[in-house]
């Protein structure tokens, strides 16, 4: 596993070592004391999984009071993979750090307590895995508009995306809850 370069303090983007042979392809996708070597700490409490369908996305998408760090990763397909800072008071406050994950280039992104997640599917099918620090907790979830020209998120799409309600009904940054920056 290495790490790679991101834009902002405090995502980590990974690639992971995979091993091919006749049989097929391994690799391992968690390693608690290799991934505290790197920085990011914390119980990975509740894995997740969704399925979404081409120029489907998903977010921007945060907890309030018990926000989460989420590991991502895909295993079928490819998304565009977007984290925003939105930790009021970070001096990398409002910035955005977007890459490609795909089940061909086996990356994965950390995405830190106190960052809005979302992604794009950019294949028919994309299959995205994550472990989170902390439970689900629906009364606490908020969502940033993904077209927020405060963010300017170049997102790779030529058609307005498929959204849920939720995604949809987004407020603005300007407008939304904030988590603190605890620096």
């Amino acid at each position: 596993m290495k790490t790679l370069p991101t834009t902002l303090l405090g995502p980590v983007l990974l690639e992971l070592a995979v091993f091919d042979d006749a049989r097929g392809r391994f690799m391992e996708t968690y390693q608690r004391e290799r991934y505290r070597a790197i920085g990011i700490t914390g119980d990975l409490v509740q894995d997740n999984f969704s399925t979404s369908a081409k120029g489907s996305l998903r977010g921007l998408h945060y907890q309030l009071r018990q926000p989460q760090g989420k590991l991502v990763h895909v295993t079928r397909g490819e998304v565009f993979d977007v984290c925003v800072d939105i930790r009021a008071g970070s001096p990398m406050f409002g910035q955005w750090f977007g890459t490609i994950l795909s089940e061909d280039n086996h990356r994965q992104l950390w995405v830190p307590p106190g960052f809005a997640h979302g992604f794009l599917a950019l294949s028919e099918r994309a299959d995205v895995a994550y472990k989170c620090t902390t439970y689900y907790a629906p009364a606490d979830e908020r969502a940033l508009r993904w077209n927020d020209p405060q963010l300017a998120i170049t997102w790779p799409i030529d058609r307005e995306p498929v959204l849920s309600k939720k995604d949809a009904e987004a407020v603005l940054l300007r407008d939304a809850e904030l988590p603190a920056y605890v620096p």
